[in-house]
């Protein structure tokens, strides 16, 4: 029997937030596969993941789909919650080392001009600001012109 909607804020605005943070994932993730070399895969084994492949396709298809489903407003949560995740992973592996100028082993530092908290300041303003619009439809859920505002749980 359905009884009761899924919990979402009924603002209005809500959609700007989703439809912003929902289409720099899907151009991101379709990105990766356009161009493996320096998105996808190129990237990962640039960094020094071990099986790159893999992790850039996941990376990939889990920020297109995410993206697909901020779009709509469809599991909202749990799609900012996954992409939350993957900026913090890609905040700590690629931003934080040129703070300090170090890279994480096994992972490497990209070739910039200058390291430092303002090189820092500069290459984190995207991943920072995708990581606060994933918090906030966490928070908030998918909005009122969203598919969850009109999803049922089944009790």
């Amino acid at each position: 029997m359905f009884k009761k909607k899924v919990s979402t804020d009924i603002s209005k605005t809500t959609i700007i937030i989703r439809l912003m943070v929902g289409a720099v994932f899907l151009s991101e993730g379709i990105q990766k596969f356009l161009f493996p070399t320096i998105r996808g895969v190129g990237r990962f084994e640039k960094m020094g993941f071990s099986n790159p492949d893999i992790w850039g396709n996941l990376v990939g298809v889990c920020e297109i789909l995410c993206g697909l489903l901020l779009l709509f407003g469809l599991f909202t949560r749990v799609a900012a919650l996954g992409m939350l995740i993957n900026m913090t992973v890609a905040i700590i592996i690629t931003k934080i080392p040129i703070a300090f100028g170090e890279s994480f082993r096994p992972f490497n530092l990209r070739e910039l001009s200058n390291y430092g908290v303002w090189s820092f300041a500069h290459e984190v303003r995207t991943d920072l600001a995708m990581w606060m619009g994933s918090l906030f439809l966490i928070i908030k859920g998918g909005g009122f012109w969203s598919l969850d505002k009109n999803m049922y749980k089944i009790k």
